[in-house]
């Protein structure tokens, strides 16, 4: 299954005020990074990635169509999954949000 172009365009125009977000190709989907480090992706598997707090995570997963993200068989920490009904443009926002908020709080990568 070939990434949600159109959830790619709802979050490109999300972010379109943000100089520090950049897209790029990955894992099958798109990603959306800031400072180097991967906020939230369009996954090829539908819905949406998101980088959390992983303190967050067990509270996070108790919404409706959120569970863990499973990448090459391995349960990523801190990484959520949510489903594309739960992604209407207040949920999308959120999430969006969430995930360039815990991004910009990790150290700056190495060069």
């Amino acid at each position: 299954m070939a990434y949600d172009g159109v959830l790619v365009d709802r979050i490109r125009e999300l972010v379109a005020d943000d100089l520090d977000v950049t897209d790029k190709r990955m894992f099958g989907g798109v990603a959306f990074l800031t400072g180097g480090h991967l906020a939230v992706a369009a996954s090829r598997n539908g819905g949406l990635m998101v980088r959390v707090d992983p303190e967050d995570s067990e509270e996070l997963l108790r919404a409706e169509g959120v569970s863990r993200m499973v990448m090459g068989g391995r349960t990523m920490n801190g990484w959520l999954r949510v489903a594309e009904e739960q992604l209407d443009d207040d949920g999308l926002a959120e999430w969006v949000a969430r995930g360039l908020d815990f991004a910009r709080g990790l150290p700056p990568k190495q060069a």
